[in-house]
């Protein structure tokens, strides 16, 4: 009889499933789509023309709420539900000229707590956005756990004349659960370009050991920072005032344009409240950017 070498558990768990599970844990996952405008009759029509997957990333079918040469809906789903250290997601997004499309996810995105060896998780969202076409990213809300550790970065290219509405909610901790986030540390970049020149280039570092984190001249304590942003509009300046006329004022919230972007921030404590914002600006600036009222995604609704 052949004796096997002596293996630690944890050795031989990261052997079978080719895996690690020291501070060196790697897991990948990938999700690569494409869009096409296809003609049919009179009729231009979206249709999801690309697919790849690795790991745990796919998409539903598309869906057509807003009639079939209406724009694309199509949900993300990421089955483990959240991001554990070591987790590595790409998403890869390219909608070709004269293409619309929606991306949603079906629930909130949960960020939990790093390992005993505090090994991060990366989050990397690449979208690429053609001439004459128009992209919606509107992701569900990403909550953070205590001690999550890890990094956001979104890549936006666009072509000359493309347009982009997207947002991103991140909420800190679990407050009702009585449960801040004290510890670890997140990192958010954005780099938003068109034509090859940058617009837009910004990274947040959320450390809740730094003075800013509490400071009133920086984040005050806040649990809930959101950005909204819309590139491609006929009349900025007119979009602005009116997100100023209908949204509901306080001082969470604030709106500029510059670049060609156009930005609107949450700094609170309620991500139900910026969600709501959000979807307040979206209805008074999506038939402004592309023509068409707010539809609701279904998987919002259930």
């Amino acid at each position: 009889m052949t004796t096997l070498p002596f293996m630690p558990v944890q050795q031989r768990a990261a052997s079978d499933s080719g895996h690690r599970f020291d501070a060196n844990r790697h897991w990948a996952a990938s999700l690569t789509l494409g869009f096409g405008a296809y003609s049919d009759g009179d009729r231009s029509i979206t249709r999801m023309n690309k697919s790849h997957h690795y790991g745990p990333l796919r998409v539903q079918r598309p869906f057509y709420p807003e009639g079939r040469d209406g724009c694309c809906h199509v949900y993300l789903l990421h089955p483990p539900g959240g991001l554990v250290s070591g987790d590595a997601l790409n998403i890869d997004v390219t909608v070709a000229s004269g293409a619309h499309a929606l991306l949603t996810t079906p629930a909130a995105n949960k960020l939990y707590r790093a390992d005993s060896n505090g090994v991060a998780w990366t989050q990397t969202t690449h979208l690429k956005v053609a001439s004459q076409a128009i992209l919606e990213w509107l992701p569900q809300e990403t909550l953070a756990f205590d001690g999550s550790r890890g990094e956001q970065t979104f890549l936006i290219e666009l072509e000359d004349n493309a347009k982009c509405l997207g947002w991103e909610i991140l909420g800190l901790g679990r407050p009702a659960s009585d449960l801040p986030f004290a510890t670890g540390h997140l990192e958010q970049r954005f780099h938003v370009s068109q034509g090859g020149r940058p617009l837009w280039i910004e990274r947040q570092s959320l450390d809740p050991s730094h003075r800013r984190f509490a400071g009133k001249w920086g984040q005050g304590g806040a649990t809930v920072h959101a950005t909204f942003w819309a590139i491609g509009l006929a009349d900025p300046a007119e979009a602005v005032s009116a997100l100023r006329e209908y949204l509901p004022a306080n001082e969470r919230w604030a709106v500029t344009f510059r670049r060609g972007v156009l930005l609107l921030r949450y700094l609170g404590m309620d991500r139900n409240e910026a969600w709501d914002l959000f979807l307040q600006a979206r209805a008074v600036l999506r038939p402004r950017l592309t023509g068409h009222e707010a539809t609701i995604p279904r998987i919002w609704l259930t």
